[in-house]
């Protein structure tokens, strides 16, 4: 009988230094906590990090958070270039808050320059707390797999109640329409989700739409933009 062999594995640096490392994510908890408690109404812009300037996405972008900051929302991003980029330009040209979320990754750049409030995280995990916690509204420009991934997230947490419910807002149909009839037939059509789990998000084309409904959900004075 052959004698099953023993797999080594490599030593995780979780394991061996994890409460340590504990105290390192309470501590990005805190120091996002107390860097945003004070902020006021805001929306989460997410968007591709790989939007060049200049590109229909990124100057909707711009106007989208433009819009919102003067209708008096601070713009949440994860301060970066692209999609970020063009948002928190957008909400700087109104003086509006414009905040970054950064996180620290070998292959993007430094904060953009349009920034009034920047944060640094290293967890990802706690920098999404952070965009939802903080924000009244969710906007989600088109994007890769980051984008995807804090969209369902979001979508997550409104559908199990984690959160109160908030308007989910996909801007561009013709990027989303296929995604969207995929969950509707794939999804829904199979029963995986409830039929009523279309109406968590909403899918427009500009950015007066976007604040529009906003701020309709809200009972507030929507001003034109």
């Amino acid at each position: 009988m052959t004698t099953p062999q023993t797999i080594q594995y490599p030593i995780d640096d979780f394991k061996s230094g994890e409460s340590w490392r504990l105290f390192k994510i309470m501590g990005e908890f805190v120091e996002g906590i107390d860097g945003l408690h004070d902020l006021g109404p805001a929306v989460s812009i997410f968007g591709s990090a790989r939007t060049a300037k200049g590109k229909p996405d990124y100057e909707i972008a711009r106007k989208t958070a433009a819009c919102f900051a003067a209708g008096g929302y601070a713009v949440i991003t994860g301060g970066g270039p692209g999609i970020m980029e063009a948002a928190n330009l957008g909400a700087s040209e109104q003086n509006g808050e414009s905040v970054g979320l950064k996180i620290a990754l070998p292959f993007e750049e430094e904060s953009n320059a349009y920034l009034t409030r920047s944060l640094n995280f290293h967890y990802f995990f706690v920098r999404k707390v952070m965009f939802v916690k903080y924000a009244q509204a969710y906007i989600i420009m088109p994007g890769g797999l980051g984008t995807m991934d804090e969209m369902f997230e979001t979508l997550t947490l409104v559908q199990t109640q984690r959160i109160r419910e908030k308007p989910v807002i996909l801007m561009n149909k013709e990027f989303w329409g296929g995604l969207l009839d995929w969950i509707k037939n794939s999804l829904a059509g199979n029963g995986l989700i409830s039929p009523k789990d279309m109406d968590l998000f909403s899918l427009v084309d500009t950015p007066e739409q976007a604040l529009e409904m906003v701020d309709n959900f809200y009972n507030r004075p929507s001003p034109r933009c």
